[in-house]
């Protein structure tokens, strides 16, 4: 599965800018146990690099996303990391790898608790997962080195921009239907933003809670 990430990361350097993936994101990718993350019908599945149902509506993002996500933000040993949709899990359990602590909040009450439950087994103490709604983000905990978001919003939403330390990352999907793009998201001293397109996408919608 490594391989086949590194191959998509050349083939989309002119978008991404990465030619490779960085040595810490690649070492977090061989080491996650994907298949313990994902429901028991989709366990043969779990290492091919495409998205996989895990229930409720939702998928689990390919490892390419997933570490693609991971490097832009270009977490390090000392990062506090904001998880938005935990889903299965396998993309806090990434960023878990490498960063210093990563709180992940999920609408479905199902898939939060089981995701916290499996990645409490994996061994990531460095997890927290609560439920919550997604575009609040986790006000309490911040500020952020950086955030992810693992569905896409129709637009940026503020409260998670206020989240970012400044220098902070933040990469989300945003858009509608057939056209959503990855971007990336860099906080500025003065609270604003810049934002860069990264790669087109398709994820589901990010549901605002009641």
């Amino acid at each position: 599965m490594v391989s086949e990430v590194d191959a998509l990361y050349a083939e989309t350097r002119a978008e991404t800018g990465l030619s490779s993936m960085s040595p810490a994101v690649r070492a977090a990718l061989g080491k996650v146990e994907r298949h313990r993350l994902v429901p028991a019908s989709q366990v043969p599945l779990a290492y091919r690099n495409h998205p996989l149902p895990i229930g409720s509506g939702q998928t689990i993002s390919q490892p390419y996303i997933v570490a693609l996500s991971a490097d832009l933000l270009k977490v390090d040993s000392n990062s506090v990391v904001l998880d938005i949709g935990t889903g299965s899990g396998y993309q806090a359990a990434v960023l878990a790898e490498v960063a210093k602590q990563v709180y992940s909040i999920e609408l479905i009450d199902s898939l939060g608790k089981t995701a916290a439950a499996r990645l409490a087994e994996l061994g990531y103490g460095n997890v927290e997962v609560r439920i919550g709604d997604g575009y609040r983000g986790w006000p309490e905990k911040a500020p952020f080195d950086a955030i992810v978001v693992t569905a896409a919003a129709p637009r940026v939403p503020q409260a998670l921009v206020e989240q970012l330390k400044p220098g902070g990352r933040m990469v989300i999907p945003v858009g509608g239907g057939d056209v959503q793009y990855l971007k990336l998201i860099t906080k500025r001293a003065d609270g604003s933003y810049d934002e860069r397109n990264v790669l087109p996408v398709r994820f589901v919608p990010l549901v605002p809670g009641k």
